[in-house]
């Protein structure tokens, strides 16, 4: 989106302007006195390109340097929490803002000749730092590294872990996490990083004179070369500024603002859209590996708490409330978290003490995760790939599974080229191709339409009734549960408040999220001899009461409640006045919340006529009522 642009103000514009000149004049003043005439000659003469060819030389051995020391302490900076962090970060940005040569003099006493580690690297050795070219290269790479880690680091900072953690769960191993994803997605920053680390060390004076010296064909660099020629030839001195200048511009204008963390202005090809999704194809769905079977025994302990057994072949639908633990048993379960560990068997094999990418566990997390720097068909077949399959056979499989989904046309699309809906899809059908043992969906089709939905739901039943595994999907939409789990694991703060089959949980809910998931109302409350006293107050009858005294959760469906105008003198044995706090559509039908101060909130479900007829609006006083053998009670 484009930000409105107004004009500036002139308190503002004003010094703006001044500083644009201020930055501008020194250089003018080059472009004001080179000889243009004589530049060829300046620039092509022997001590000009011999320090040109120094410069180069130490230049490149520093940024080769800085990236064998710098790429893997921008890692730690990055990824690892270690005592001293600070003090080490500290240290990397010291030579940003050391004066150069007060870097020379520190150089000296701690790589020369009277140094710290001068007199050994000379008697171990024989290596001798000052007045020599790898002097120059240390001084060098003394004040450029820092561009590289710094550079690194943000861009190592800004990639979510949720990637690699993705990739790692579709089977590969840390190497080709590193090299397939990690590398390319912070390729942009390692770029920026070396362009500006080779530019510093060929600009590099101050460091180098006082520490290496100033020995021509030895030391004695372009920027050294200009410091004499500004005694001997003033214009020559003009004309080897002027190149350097045209480097140092040339490198920040190919970075087109990255280093300042301003992402460079991209057209895109085509807008991401929701289009109207291809018929989902009608293939059988394939054993994911083979015809193998792999039950599932789960001890989850940590933040979660419970015990997970699951015949092979069974969809689980993980649901509660947020911060119930949901994402973290799934993370448990892949070995990705410290706030729990799973003991964790699947078919015979015990996989717990295995990394994640010899699990044999894929998920699908809410975002999906896929690869920026892939094509759709390139990510769906990452996990084949991942493990061993021949690239022709991986991306024949990835199409597949594509088609099945309804993307298949996207095959070459990437993923800025999706909308949300396709890039879900997406992550679906990769997950499915890498043929887990133990599929983990966490929200897998939150967003899609509702057609869409419907299709995706249809396409993902038929795998998973010839699924040799098991299935855990993370999910807020009843529907969902209904239509694919044969469990339903209902979790609340880390623990396993319900495990049953989805009518007994539709049912019986003995979570208040998961009844109001389910569009009912539930009251939890202690039993009384006649039905329930609400925690929120009131006093509710019930025909089937519990024993007295007993924590339950009253459950009432919206549409067993009444709405009166004025008190029913009927049969209800529950009424209550109230005020009509909110009305919404639902399909259909109405839904009206009516706040009481005898009773806790309540949800009626009526006809638009209905509600015409009574006048409902928002503020509207209302008599509720609810029939004692509407009231379904369930011992907690």
């Amino acid at each position: 989106m484009n930000r409105p642009r107004g004009r500036a103000p002139i308190v503002l514009a004003l010094p703006a302007l001044l500083a644009v000149a201020f930055l501008l004049l020194p250089l003018a003043g080059i472009l004001a006195r080179t000889s243009w005439g004589e530049l060829g000659t300046h620039l092509t003469s022997e001590g000009t390109t011999r320090a040109l060819t120094l410069s180069l030389i130490v230049s490149g051995w520093a940024l080769a340097l800085s990236l064998v020391l710098g790429v893997p302490l921008a890692w730690l900076l990055a990824r690892v929490d270690f005592p001293g962090k600070v003090l080490v970060r500290s240290l990397v940005l010291l030579p940003m803002v050391l004066p150069p040569t007060v870097g020379g003099v520190a150089l000296l006493l701690g790589f020369g000749r009277r140094g710290l580690l001068g007199p050994w690297l000379e008697d171990w050795f024989g290596i001798t730092l000052p007045f020599h070219t790898s002097g120059a290269v240390l001084a060098a790479t003394f004040v450029a590294m820092p561009f590289l880690v710094i550079s690194l680091e943000g861009a190592l900072g800004g990639l979510r872990p949720r990637y690699e953690e993705t990739a790692a769960s579709l089977g590969a191993s840390p190497v080709r996490v590193f090299r397939t994803v990690t590398l390319p997605m912070v390729a942009p920053g390692l770029a920026a990083g070396a362009a500006l680390t080779w530019a510093r060390a060929l600009g590099e004076f101050g460091a180098t004179i006082t520490f290496a010296g100033n020995l021509p064909g030895t030391t004695q660099t372009l920027p050294l070369q200009v410091y004499l020629l500004l005694q001997e030839s003033p214009e020559a001195a003009t004309s080897v500024s002027l190149l350097l200048l045209v480097i140092a511009m040339a490198v920040l204008l190919a970075l087109r603002g990255r280093w300042t963390g301003t992402p460079p202005e991209r057209t895109r090809r085509r807008e991401a859209v929701e289009e109207e999704p291809a018929a989902v194809a009608e293939l059988p769905a394939p054993q994911p590996s083979g015809t193998g079977r792999w039950p599932l025994h789960a001890e989850i302990t940590g933040f979660d708490e419970l015990t997970l057994d699951a015949e092979a072949g069974t969809t689980i639908a993980v649901v509660g409330p947020n911060g119930a633990g949901k994402t973290t048993l799934l993370r448990a379960l892949l070995g990705l978290t410290p706030r729990a560990h799973a003991r964790l068997r699947l078919g015979g094999t015990d996989v717990t003490a295995l990394p994640a990418h010899r699990r044999g566990v894929a998920w699908v997390p809410q975002d999906g995760a896929l690869f920026p720097h892939l094509s759709a068909l390139a990510n769906t077949a990452y996990g084949l790939r991942a493990r061993g399959v021949p690239r022709a056979e991986a991306r024949r499989g990835a199409q597949e599974w594509l088609d099945r989904l309804g993307v298949g046309h996207l095959a070459s699309r990437r993923p800025a080229q999706l909308s949300g809906g396709q890039a879900q899809r997406v992550a679906l059908a990769r997950a499915l191709a890498a043929r887990p043992r133990l599929l983990l969906l966490d929200e897998p089709l939150a967003a899609l339409d509702q057609t869409t939905r419907s299709q995706v739901r249809h396409t993902l039943r038929r795998h998973l009734e010839g699924f040799g595994g098991v299935c855990l999907i993370v999910t807020h939409d009843p529907v969902e549960a209904v239509a694919l789990a044969d469990r339903v694991l209902v979790l609340e703060e880390g623990r396993a408040l319900q495990d049953a089959p989805p009518a007994e949980v539709t049912r019986h809910p003995r979570s208040p999220w998961v009844a109001r998931m389910l569009g009912r109302n539930a009251w939890p409350g202690t039993t009384t001899a006649d039905g329930l006293e609400p925690s929120g107050g009131g006093h509710l009858v019930a025909a089937d009461p519990l024993p007295a005294g007993a924590p339950a959760l009253a459950v009432i469906a919206p549409e067993a409640v009444s709405v009166h105008r004025e008190k029913p003198t009927g049969s209800p044995r529950n009424v209550w006045p109230g005020t009509v706090r909110e009305i919404t559509s639902g399909g259909s039908r109405l839904r009206v919340l009516v706040g009481s101060n005898q009773a806790p909130d309540l949800v009626a479900e009526i006809t638009p006529q209905a509600a015409a007829e009574l006048s409902l609006a928002d503020g509207v006083a209302v008599w509720t009522g609810v029939k004692a053998t509407e009231v379904t009670l369930v011992a907690l």
